[in-house]
């Protein structure tokens, strides 16, 4: 684990936003973030991945100092299929999609998942033989593990039109690098990808999509990533982990409404190095939902989806009661008026 090479990220910077959204109602707390007492705990610990959707996770530096976090570690993450990254010793916080926040709670993985941060990432592309989901059946598609995002999404998808990801589907499991490249040179049937990958399949004219989550339905209806965090940080540090979310919904907000900016901090802070594939994904992809999206509802319809194929065996009630908290969303909701 190692933290990106990165310049530090000043509140100058961060003020250089306020064109678009207000240097003051970004930087300053408001009254009723200024009457709580200050963090338990000034450290935080945060899951860096090559998905540059996740941006809100990149570009919220500033506003978590602004929150009274003076350590903020961004730890490049280490994939391991159906392993959370969260965890002792690893990351205190993190944003996956919502089927394998499922399957992390359903291994009985001690997380809380706290908020829905925005959908709209991940596109399915398909060969010339693929023009719909269902046309996936008997065909060859890659993932990155057989029990990894990618997989359990799919999977997820397949689920909903009525094929089986247990017989239906030949999986390859390849790196995310070799899966697009297979794809490209016509030796495997589709790709579900996340930023950059949608982009960089476009600008190539390689495929064409076959569902768009930020588009198409139902997928457009739920979140595609989700904020969670460790249950034991969560439990001891409730002050904390509520200005950790704010900072990041507040980031959700500089994404949606100043996207050059915001695509330009990711490139100067070393977490991309393309500006037009990460101001394409924060043009594309809706950050903008969390005030009117139900995260329980998103759960739900995916627990219900995996749960129909035997990926997860806990009932969705289960999985809700057992890893969700929604009170501090909700304060959050009330004090954050769009």
């Amino acid at each position: 684990m190692r933290t990106p090479d990165r310049r530090p990220f000043t509140c100058r910077d961060f003020i250089a936003t306020g064109s678009a959204l207000g240097a003051a109602s970004l930087l300053g707390l408001s009254s009723p973030a200024a009457a709580e007492p200050p963090p338990e705990i000034t450290s935080v610990r945060i899951a860096h991945w090559s998905a540059i959707c996740m941006a809100p996770q990149y570009v919220a530096e500033a506003l978590l100092r602004a929150e009274g976090f003076t350590e903020i570690q961004y730890l490049e993450g280490v994939y391991r299929p159906g392993e959370p990254f969260v965890s002792p010793g690893q990351a205190d916080f993190d944003m996956d999609t919502p089927s394998m926040i499922l399957t992390y709670l359903d291994a009985g993985a001690p997380l809380i998942t706290l908020a829905g941060v925005h959908l709209g990432c991940y596109e399915l592309f398909g060969s010339e033989r693929v023009r719909s989901i269902r046309d996936l059946r008997g065909k060859t598609v890659p993932v990155d593990g057989l029990t990894g995002a990618k997989h359990v999404l799919l999977s997820s998808i397949l689920a909903y039109v009525g094929l089986d990801p247990r017989k239906d589907i030949n999986w390859l499991d390849v790196p995310n690098e070799e899966g697009l490249k297979l794809f490209a040179e016509g030796q495997v049937d589709a790709f579900l990808g996340y930023p950059p990958e949608p982009q960089e399949l476009r600008a190539r004219k390689i495929g064409r999509v076959i569902v768009n989550t930020a588009t198409d339905k139902p997928w457009s209806q739920y979140y595609c990533c989700m904020l969670y965090g460790r249950r034991d940080f969560v439990r001891a540090y409730p002050v904390a982990t509520k200005r950790f979310i704010r900072a990041i919904l507040k980031a959700a907000d500089l994404c949606a409404q100043a996207p050059e900016r915001a695509a330009q901090l990711m490139v100067d802070k070393g977490f991309t190095p393309n500006y037009d594939y990460a101001l394409e994904t924060l043009r594309e992809v809706h950050y903008n939902v969390w005030r009117t999206y139900d995260p329980e509802d998103t759960l739900r319809f995916n627990a219900l989806r995996l749960h129909d194929v035997g990926m997860i065996k806990s009932t969705p009630q289960e999985l809700i009661a057992q890893g969700t908290d929604w009170r501090l969303l909700k304060e959050l909701n009330k004090e954050l008026k769009a």
